[in-house]
């Protein structure tokens, strides 16, 4: 969880910039959803290689990531939740790892608000694939594609504005070499159109 000390540390900047993405990300997918290209977008702050998690590793330096997410609106429907692709970044702000992802997401929402998500995709990141020193403080994440694995849970206020805990994971599942993973853990807001 993003501790309050490292929440006091994040510099105004980042938090101007994740606003102007977002408003950019929201802009040119409210044009894009003009042409019903965009079903959702959706941004936050997520703690950066959170420990005790999935990967339970050494981690990276404490930092956060800022999140930006857009949900494209062809669906299958499948055991009451609907299937759809979804592609997104993660930009670490203290110099660890970033990654830009593509995936498809099972959705599904019960009528009080409430709604769940969880996927399976692809990402490429920019952190390191092998280990370089022993004291490396970067992970070595073994190849530069990875899997990625998120889910979700949030609540809907509206038909257009929603709150969520969001968790992401990439690895490389073992398929090569070394394989520490990384976890990320935070808070997103989405505006669907």
């Amino acid at each position: 969880m993003i501790s309050a000390d490292t929440l006091m540390r994040i510099p105004l900047r980042y938090l101007a910039g994740l606003f102007a993405l977002f408003a950019f990300g929201t802009a040119a997918a409210a044009t894009a959803q003009a042409d019903g290209a965009v079903y959702e977008i959706r941004g936050g702050i997520l703690a950066h290689d959170v420990p005790a998690l999935w990967s339970g590793f050494r981690t990276e330096e404490d930092a956060v990531a800022l999140n930006l997410e857009a949900i494209f609106p062809s669906s299958v429907s499948l055991l009451g939740g609907t299937i759809r692709p979804a592609v997104g970044a993660s930009v670490a702000t203290g110099g660890g790892t970033s990654n830009a992802y593509a995936d498809l997401r099972w959705m599904f929402e019960a009528p009080g608000g409430l709604f769940f998500a969880v996927g399976i995709g692809a990402t490429v990141h920019d952190g390191k694939t092998g280990l370089v020193a022993p004291n490396q403080t970067d992970k070595a994440l073994g190849s530069r594609v990875l899997f990625h694995v998120p889910a979700e849970i949030g609540y809907r206020f509206d038909t257009d504005n929603s709150l969520s805990v969001y968790f992401e994971h990439m690895s490389n599942a073992n398929t090569a070499g070394s394989n520490e993973g990384l976890d990320r853990l935070g808070v997103r807001y989405g505006y669907r159109f």
